[in-house]
């Protein structure tokens, strides 16, 4: 592969990982292996959504993305991708920290699923109070 130099990142977010390279390039997006267009193609908002680090730093047509994700849904997958990119920026260009930090790109969302409770019906759904 002639790709060597590439700047990564690593972004969560519920269930869903995301590791993003950024090699030189025209601006292609790749997720698993597919253009972000076809993979992310039933949801528009969550596609234009994928370059918003880009765009707020003015470079997106520097870099060409390369994604691997997995679980969770496509919701979930795409706020995990906007943190691995925003982290991958911040290695390749540590000045941009500061813009990408108060754009709240470089935040993790930690809310995830609660566990269900023995005795109840799911994590906090009881069985409905009878007084008699």
């Amino acid at each position: 592969m002639a790709e060597s130099k590439y700047f990564y990142g690593l972004g969560r977010r519920k269930s869903a990982t995301a590791r993003a390279r950024l090699y030189k390039g025209k601006g292609a997006i790749t997720i698993n292996d597919k253009p972000a267009a076809e993979y992310l193609a039933d949801n528009k908002t969550l596609l234009a959504e994928v370059t918003d680090p880009l765009a707020l730093v003015g470079k997106q047509k520097d870099f060409d993305i390369k994604v691997k994700v997995s679980g969770g849904g496509h919701a979930g997958q795409v706020d995990a991708i906007k943190l691995a990119i925003s982290k991958a920026l911040t290695t390749a260009f540590s000045d941009l920290r500061p813009t990408l930090k108060k754009a709240e790109l470089l935040k993790r969302d930690p809310r995830e699923k609660e566990r269900k409770k023995y005795g109840l019906r799911s994590a906090r759904k009881r069985e409905q109070f009878s007084k008699r």
